[in-house]
């Protein structure tokens, strides 16, 4: 009886997923807004790319703090958040393959370090839908 009451009272892991991402999204985009500047001089990445990426990740986070509040998030909208966090990792990872870019190894691992973080968020996201 105390295992089926303790598992009752765990968050659900949707719910979870969606939290932990709006908060690491938007904390991650903040830093991009702000710090473009001194970031791109370390990481050898373009300014604007940060500090647009950042401004646009901040209705993102919004839209993801809305989904984790609710009791019930539209399963079409989990759905297009999962989407989009798997096209951001994808494109991120293509990024450096293009040429548009010529970040140093810091800016490589940069980017390549969020992309895994962000295709983690999408499959917890997934597995969260799946079980809900």
């Amino acid at each position: 009886m105390t295992a089926v009451t303790t598992a009752a009272r765990r968050p659900a892991l949707l719910p979870r997923a969606l939290w932990t991402d709006a908060i690491l999204t938007g904390g991650f985009a903040a830093g991009l807004a702000v710090a473009a500047g001194p970031l791109s001089g370390l990481l050898d990445l373009p300014e604007p790319l940060l500090r647009w990426a950042g401004i646009g990740l901040l209705p993102f986070t919004a839209l993801l703090a809305y989904l984790a509040s609710r009791p019930a998030p539209p399963r079409r909208a989990v759905q297009a958040v999962i989407a989009v966090n798997a096209l951001w990792a994808v494109d991120s990872i293509a990024l450096l393959f293009t040429g548009w870019i010529d970040p140093n190894p810091l800016g490589v691992a940069f980017v390549a370090g969020q992309a895994l973080l962000v295709a983690a968020f999408a499959e917890f996201q997934l597995m969260g839908l799946r079980r809900g």
